[in-house]
């Protein structure tokens, strides 16, 4: 699973905020009301969430965790698990000094 940059995350959410607090000084400006509800589907679309609200939420949740780690959702199974791929087994894998030389010999 991708997640967004905490960076760009935390500026969108900022954004949000902000044409939020505007909107609700002047619920009756069209302009204002248009770019906050754009402003919020683009947080919904970062964030992989259908309502604003919950996108926000999701936003701030995101940015009280510590480092970024892969997060697997319940029953995924990794990349490698999913496409059966495997490294060679170590008897066909060949040193530095014997893929130089074509006799294998250093």
């Amino acid at each position: 699973m991708l997640l967004p940059a905490k960076a760009e995350v935390a500026r969108q959410l900022r954004h949000y905020r902000s044409w939020e607090r505007l909107m609700l000084a002047s619920p009756a400006d069209r302009a204002v009301r248009a770019t906050f509800e754009d402003s919020g589907y683009t947080l919904c679309v970062l964030m992989g969430k259908r309502c604003a609200r919950e996108a926000a939420d999701a936003a701030e949740r995101y940015l009280r965790t510590g480092p970024v780690a892969q997060v697997q959702e319940p029953g995924e199974r990794s990349r490698a698990a999913r496409t059966g791929r495997r490294s060679p087994p170590a008897t066909h894998r060949l040193s530095r000094a014997a893929r130089k030389s074509p006799s294998g010999a250093a």
